[in-house]
């Protein structure tokens, strides 16, 4: 329950920050400009940790890693707060070590799950993690706007630094990186090998699992192409086909409603074939992009993105489970980091390059074009083997 706690706490902190400085984008106490540059400065604070923290949470204690982190990102926040209307380059480098704690964060709390949650439960506990994510989605910008009448964004800020406190102190201890499992093996690097051979060490662990290859390399596909459709393509669509923004409100909310079910749902299922019920799960994103391509009734887009929320949870939930099981205890949070540094890193780079496609290519055509990739790449990654039931020694055993 500790560790549920701080992990909550880190994601909702880490959705707070671009919306608390978006409100301060509409007082006009940060110019639109800034806010870019603020939400690029964090995103490469991010990409810059995430690798370095999967080889110390390997390398030292995954509980430590959280602590240093939560309280970098927290200390970030009134740096933020004094630099409004006095320093945008101050408030840079404190959303780069925002985005840092963020990184950080976030390879030693998926190893620190597997290290506090006995093997048996760790698809409910997933499943709890990502709800919590799911519903500060859905009710955080209601209460945010809610709290923005009787704070200013000075106290918001400061609110996000409690947040990451929180997300600092309240997960409990776990057991030593590979201490806790039994297939542990013991890490080459483990003396004072440098930080890039200990995380070339984590990917070379990272592709013994081709199963893990291939579904990193479809769930890569589909972030920086139809996550790309969702946040510039979506709001262009709404506007223009439909003349409203209740599309685009719609179809979010949708998609968060959508993956909360779905995590409700994978909490309990147990398909026989994981892998492949996760990956056409992952392939249900492409509806998202197909739907804008289409006339088609506004209700059924929404319907689009709620079907595509439900699967992107019932590819996550497995699939951070199946790491947790599948890969050696003293190299997952570098496996781990490996994964959030080309998926998530990856993004903006199809965001970035989205629009100006859309102004070469046309609307129609690239996002046709996502859909095709998002429903491509998944079922290309099930053509590999193991990545029916996403382990290798489990297709070996049901093969005898």
């Amino acid at each position: 329950m500790r560790l549920w706690t701080g992990a909550t706490a880190s994601g909702l902190a880490t959705w707070a920050l671009p919306f608390v400085l978006g409100l301060a984008v509409f007082d006009r106490t940060l110019a639109a400009t800034d806010l870019g540059l603020l939400l690029a400065a964090r995103t490469v604070g991010f990409l810059a940790a995430v690798p370095v923290a999967g080889v110390l949470a390997d390398r030292h204690s995954r509980r430590g890693v959280v602590l240093w982190a939560g309280l970098a990102a927290g200390a970030s926040a009134p740096v933020i707060a004094f630099g409004l209307d006095r320093s945008v380059l101050l408030m840079a480098a404190a959303a780069a070590v925002a985005g840092a704690g963020q990184g950080a964060c976030r390879p030693a709390y998926q190893a620190l799950t597997a290290e506090v949650v006995d093997a048996g439960r760790r698809q409910q506990a997933n499943a709890a993690m990502t709800l919590a994510v799911r519903v500060t989605t859905l009710v955080g910008p209601s209460s945010a706007a809610l709290l923005a009448v009787f704070l200013d964004t000075w106290a918001l800020l400061m609110g996000i630094g409690l947040l990451w406190l929180v997300a600092a102190c309240v997960p409990g201890r776990g057991a030593r990186p590979g201490a806790g499992e039994d297939t542990a093996e013991p890490s080459a690097g483990a003396g004072r090998a440098s930080l890039l051979s200990e995380f070339a060490e984590g990917v070379r662990e990272a592709r013994r699992h081709p199963w893990f290859l291939a579904g990193l390399g479809a769930l890569t596909a589909v972030i920086a192409t139809g996550y790309s459709a969702t946040g510039v393509a979506l709001p262009m669509v709404s506007r223009d086909e439909y003349g409203t923004e209740v599309v685009l409100a719609g179809a979010m909310t949708a998609y968060t409603a959508g993956a909360l079910g779905g995590a409700l749902l994978i909490a309990r299922w147990r398909p026989r074939s994981p892998g492949w019920a996760a990956l056409a799960g992952l392939a249900a994103y492409g509806l998202a992009p197909l739907s804008l391509v289409l006339p088609v009734h506004p209700a059924l887009v929404m319907a689009a993105y709620a079907v595509a929320g439900v699967g992107i949870e019932l590819f996550n939930v497995p699939w951070f489970t199946a790491a947790q099981r599948e890969v050696a205890p003293d190299k997952l949070a570098r496996v781990s980091s490996l994964d959030f540094l080309l998926s998530y890193g990856l993004a903006p780079v199809g965001l970035a390059l989205i629009a100006p496609a859309i102004d070469a290519f046309g609307v129609t055509a690239v996002l046709t074009g996502c859909a095709v990739v998002c429903f491509t790449a998944p079922a290309v990654a099930a053509l590999v083997p193991s990545a029916r039931t996403f382990s290798a020694a489990r297709e070996r055993d049901e093969a005898r």
